[in-house]
């Protein structure tokens, strides 16, 4: 088997150089409507990027052990060919899309990926914030290692895929024309996935394709104009705590849960999850304060 690159570590010159273009040209031609770069986001970005250089080499260890071993006991072999490799990264992102959709619907899964999510800026810098964990260990890809593609042919495409999804990261192209817009995944699709208004949220999950989305139904066109980041905003640039911010979160709602169900809750529904009961509380003072009749002194003294 050919020795595979690393695409990613190859493209890293570009994604710094056109990081730079996309600036200037926001210096240049500014525009009032678009959010541009920040000085502290970007540079909490770039940190976050450098940084997963490293922790994704420890999270990667169980990953080729669990890949290695699968591809061991499977009988099937798909060589790596200019006629395979294309139906390689179809499958691939078929898997990258159920990935990432579990992302946004696990909050344990959720607290990894919404790093990426974590910027109220929309431009190439936030493709770098990257995640410093990876709690699935790489499951979503198995099926690609049981039919008899190599660990180093799935992570190979899996760098393909990461690589394509820079450029999308950006204000700075509106829309392509229909064909592309059809099938690919664009700077347009996915602004609406990094958009955090009500309508958009928790859509168009595609990697490279979005005919994906379209197929599951998670497809929404970009119609207004997306407002970025959180629902529930950071306000934090330090990139440990950016990493571990939802983790956080996670403990504390953890330490206050009754009993098991309530935990696995907290760890596997999704992550605006509660248990009925302080849903149930919350209403009930809610609708205290609202039934409160307001007495007067009058009122009062007659009683």
């Amino acid at each position: 088997m050919p020795k595979l690159p690393d695409p990613v570590l190859w493209s890293i010159p570009a994604f710094i150089l056109l990081t730079v273009v996309e600036l200037i040209s926001f210096l240049v031609h500014p525009d009032e409507e678009e959010v541009g770069y920040a000085g502290k986001d970007t540079a909490t970005s770039l940190g976050m990027g450098l940084g997963s250089l490293f922790t994704n080499l420890l999270w990667k260890i169980p990953t080729v052990l669990l890949y290695n071993a699968v591809y061991a006991l499977t009988p099937l072999r798909i060589g790596v060919h200019w006629t395979t490799v294309p139906l390689m990264l179809l499958l691939q992102d078929f898997c990258y899309y159920w990935s990432h959709r579990s992302n946004h619907r696990v909050r344990l899964l959720w607290a990894q990926h919404v790093v990426h999510h974590s910027s109220r800026h929309y431009n190439l810098s936030t493709a770098l914030r990257q995640p410093w964990t990876d709690l699935s260990f790489g499951v979503f890809y198995l099926p690609m290692v049981l039919l008899g593609i190599s660990p180093a042919a799935v992570a190979f495409c899996g760098s393909i895929s990461l690589v394509y999804q820079f450029w999308i990261h950006t204000e700075r192209i509106d829309r392509l024309g229909r064909p592309v817009e059809a099938v690919f995944n664009t700077p347009s699709h996915h602004r609406v996935h990094h958009a955090s208004q009500g309508g958009y949220l928790d859509r168009n999950f595609g990697g490279i394709l979005i005919v994906w989305d379209r197929l599951f139904r998670t497809f929404t066109a970009e119609t207004e104009r997306p407002v970025y980041g959180l629902t529930k905003n950071i306000t934090t640039y330090n990139p440990l705590r950016v990493a571990t911010h939802e983790y956080a979160s996670i403990g504390r709602d953890l330490a206050s849960a009754h009993g098991w169900r309530e935990r696995f809750g907290y760890l596997l529904r999704g992550p605006g999850w509660a248990p009925a009961s302080a849903t149930s509380v919350e209403a009930v003072a809610v609708e205290a304060v609202t039934a409160t009749p307001v007495t007067t002194p009058k009122a009062e003294a007659t009683a």
